[in-house]
């Protein structure tokens, strides 16, 4: 797997990677973790990746970031309530 380009943008990682006739979509922020992939075929390049990836598309990977932040604060207070 290689990295094949990088979306800039403020708050979080895009990275796209190469493999298998797939592309791989990576969103990072912090600790969490988002991937996609997309057969080749399906989409016209770094190009198409980057049309694909617009404004709403963008917009649901941080909600779900935030959802996914919430859910391990959640778990930690949790755990720290059995440990006590």
């Amino acid at each position: 797997m290689r990295i094949i380009a990088n979306i800039p943008h403020p708050k979080i990682s895009i990275n796209i990677f190469s493999m298998n006739d797939k592309y791989q979509i990576q969103f990072l922020a912090g600790p969490m973790e988002q991937t996609f992939k997309i057969a080749h075929n399906e989409v016209n390049g770094i190009e198409g990746i980057q049309k694909l990836v617009d404004d709403v598309f963008l917009q649901k990977v941080l909600d779900r970031f935030n959802e996914m932040y919430l859910s391990l604060k959640e778990a930690k207070i949790r755990e720290a309530a059995i440990g006590s």
